[in-house]
C-alpha cells in the first residue's frame, strides 16, 4: 500500500465519506428542481443517487452476519412513513452493477418497505477500503457482537497486512482493546459460540482466556451456562486455578506437647528471650536462645557460666 493511502485510510470512515462541496451543491439542485435521474449510467462518482435496490450487490466484506429481525421490521415501518433519512454507500462494479459498501442493515429494510430505488452515495473504493469502511461503519453505528469485531479485525490484519497498533488507529481503540478481541479467536469452538451468542459475556470470555488448558476452559464455561456465575465469581475461580491447589499443612513442625511447652516458657522466662524447643521423634532435639546484640549474647552466656 502506498504512503497517501494508508494517510487516506488512517482518517477512518468519515474522511473516506467525506462529501464535497461539488457533491452538496449537486444534491441541493436536484432537491430544488425535483431532478430524479435513475438513469445508472448517468450516476457521477461522489454524487447522491437513487439507485435501483435489484443492481446492488452485498459487501462481500460485511463484518455482521446477525440482523436483529424485530429491528428490520421497525426500520422498515419507518421507512414506509418517512423514507430513508440516511443514504447508504456503494461503488460502481459497472455501469448498471453495484456493490455495497456499508449499509446492508438499512438496504434489507428498505427491500421489506417494498421500495425499487434507494439513496446511495457512490464512492470508488478497492477491497482494502471496503473492509475497513464496513467494518468502522457498523462499530460505529451499531455494535457487532464480541465474536464479529474479532473475526473483523483478524481479517482487516491478514488481508490489509495492518498491525495492531495500526488497526487501533483505524477503529479507534488502544492496542489492548484489540488484543483483547484477537484473544477471543484462541478460545474453544463451543466457548466463542457462546459469546457470539449472548449466552456469556465479554468479561467471562477474558476470565476464561486466562486458562491455558484448553479442557478446564470448557469445563469453567460449563460451569457459567449452568450456575450462571457472575463475572467476579469466574475470575476467583481462575486465580484458584492459577494459584494450584493450597500447601498441605503436613509441612508444619507438630505442636509441642505440655510438659515441653512449660519447660520452654520457663526458659524464655529466665534468659528474658524467646526460646524455641525442637524435639524430633526419637526423643532428640535443640534449644534455640535467639539474641539482639553482642551485649545480649554476653549476658545469655553469662547466665549460663561460660
Amino acid at each position: 500500500m502506498s504512503l497517501d493511502k494508508k494517510k487516506a485510510l488512517g482518517k477512518g470512515l468519515s474522511a473516506l465519506l467525506n462529501d464535497s462541496d461539488s457533491v452538496k451543491a449537486q444534491s441541493n439542485y436536484q432537491r430544488e428542481t425535483g431532478s430524479t435521474n435513475n438513469s445508472n449510467a448517468g450516476n457521477a462518482l461522489g454524487s447522491v443517487n437513487e439507485i435501483r435496490i435489484a443492481e446492488i450487490e452485498i459487501n462481500p466484506f460485511q463484518p455482521r452476519t446477525d440482523f436483529d429481525e424485530q429491528a428490520l421490521i421497525e426500520l422498515a415501518e419507518s421507512i414506509k412513513l418517512q423514507g430513508l433519512i440516511q443514504p447508504i454507500t456503494v461503488r460502481r462494479v459497472n455501469s448498471h452493477s453495484y456493490q455495497l459498501i456499508s449499509g446492508e442493515r438499512r438496504l434489507r429494510a428498505s427491500k421489506r418497505a417494498g421500495l425499487n430505488t434507494i439513496p446511495a452515495y457512490v464512492r470508488t473504493a478497492n477491497d482494502q477500503q471496503m473492509l475497513e469502511m464496513a467494518l468502522i461503519e457498523n462499530i460505529q453505528r451499531e455494535n457487532l457482537n464480541a465474536m464479529e469485531v474479532a473475526l473483523s479485525f483478524q481479517r482487516m490484519i491478514d488481508e490489509c497486512s495492518l498491525k495492531q497498533e495500526e488497526l487501533g488507529e483505524r477503529v479507534s481503540k488502544n492496542r489492548s482493546t484489540v488484543t483483547n478481541y484477537l484473544r477471543l479467536l484462541k478460545l474453544p469452538p463451543s466457548i466463542q459460540a457462546s459469546i457470539r451468542d449472548g449466552d456469556i459475556s465479554m468479561g467471562h470470555a477474558r476470565a476464561l482466556i486466562n486458562i491455558t488448558d484448553p479442557v478446564k476452559q470448557v469445563h469453567l464455561h460449563q460451569q457459567i451456562l449452568q450456575q450462571g456465575l457472575s463475572v467476579r465469581k469466574v475470575e476467583e475461580m481462575v486465580r484458584a486455578l492459577q494459584n494450584g491447589p493450597e500447601k498441605k499443612e503436613s509441612n508444619k513442625p507438630a505442636p509441642v506437647p505440655f510438659q515441653l511447652q512449660k519447660i520452654q516458657d520457663d526458659l524464655a522466662s529466665k534468659f528474658s528471650s524467646k526460646v524455641k524447643l525442637k524435639v524430633g521423634n526419637k526423643g532428640s532435639g535443640s534449644i534455640e536462645i535467639p539474641f539482639l546484640s553482642q551485649e545480649d549474647l554476653g549476658r545469655i552466656l553469662e547466665m549460663l557460666d561460660w
